[in-house]
């Protein structure tokens, strides 16, 4: 068993990587200038180490200690507390009972991501967390080899991102694509085709793609509500969509992606 580090005092500094994990603006304030990410749960937390992350430190619910008997933490602090405490540190019920504190690596450029990818997303102003780690976690699992993000996106290893994804955002490389929409242009000069998924008129049904175009894709998707700016759709090769239904006329762009995923690596 782990030797655990007992914590009563919410104000103690030796958990400060877990204060206040509600707070957006404080965590994003926090966590890329420390170069740290929060594993939320005992699966997250082993594909993290699995993926090679270098953990901090472990914050866990004082019942659940021996959960971690078989995990290889070597010498990284364990602090165990009851739900009260917990739930005073983070702000929230720590339903999973696990929490870690990991390094970030360094980031990866679009040239080294695209280097390596024959099938890639990418996503502009996507602000919202839930969606990116549904998007990682659709990448990895239907055959996107990466994900490039516009500045605007939101923090792949923030730890709604990280938890929606259930840790596929370990799996799938990514980089920043700046400067924006500009650096598309690198995209194309890479070899891919650029899709721009859209309910434009002009757009083309996904499965009337050509060979030529499936052979390097590099699909484009906007947030939700107002999807592509007209600059991004501009920079793209081709309009895309996905065929809709009984007047339905878009899906949550998480949904989208996984549809979208599936025709082109099928």
């Amino acid at each position: 068993m782990h030797a655990a580090e007992t914590i009563t005092d919410p104000d103690d500094t030796r958990i400060a990587d877990y204060r206040a994990l509600t707070d957006l603006e404080l965590r994003t304030r926090w966590e890329p200038p420390n170069g740290l990410f929060i594993a939320e749960g005992e699966l997250v937390l082993r594909r993290a180490l699995r993926a090679g992350y270098r953990i901090r430190s472990v914050l866990i619910d004082a019942k659940r200690v021996a959960q971690l008997d078989d995990v290889p933490l070597g010498d990284v602090p364990v602090y165990a507390g009851d739900q009260a405490t917990l739930e005073a540190i983070t702000g929230f019920h720590v339903h999973r009972g696990v929490l870690a504190s990991f390094h970030r690596r360094p980031d990866l450029t679009a040239a080294e991501v695209l280097a390596s990818a024959r099938r890639v997303a990418i996503l502009e102003d996507v602000n919202n967390h839930t969606n990116v780690g549904a998007i990682f976690r659709g990448a990895a699992a239907l055959g996107l080899d990466a994900v490039l993000l516009s500045p605007t996106c939101a923090d792949p290893l923030y730890r709604r991102s990280v938890r929606v994804s259930m840790g596929e955002v370990f799996a799938v490389p990514y980089a920043r694509l700046e400067p924006w929409p500009s650096a598309l242009a690198t995209v194309r000069a890479a070899g891919f085709t650029v899709l721009a998924m859209t309910p434009a008129p002009d757009a083309i049904a996904m499965r009337d793609l050509t060979p030529a175009q499936r052979e390097r894709p590099a699909l484009l998707l906007g947030a939700e509500g107002p999807g592509l700016t007209a600059a991004a759709m501009a920079a793209s090769d081709v309009r895309v969509v996905i065929p809709m239904h009984n007047g339905v006329d878009s899906l949550n762009v998480a949904a989208a992606a996984a549809v979208a995923f599936y025709e082109l690596c099928r």
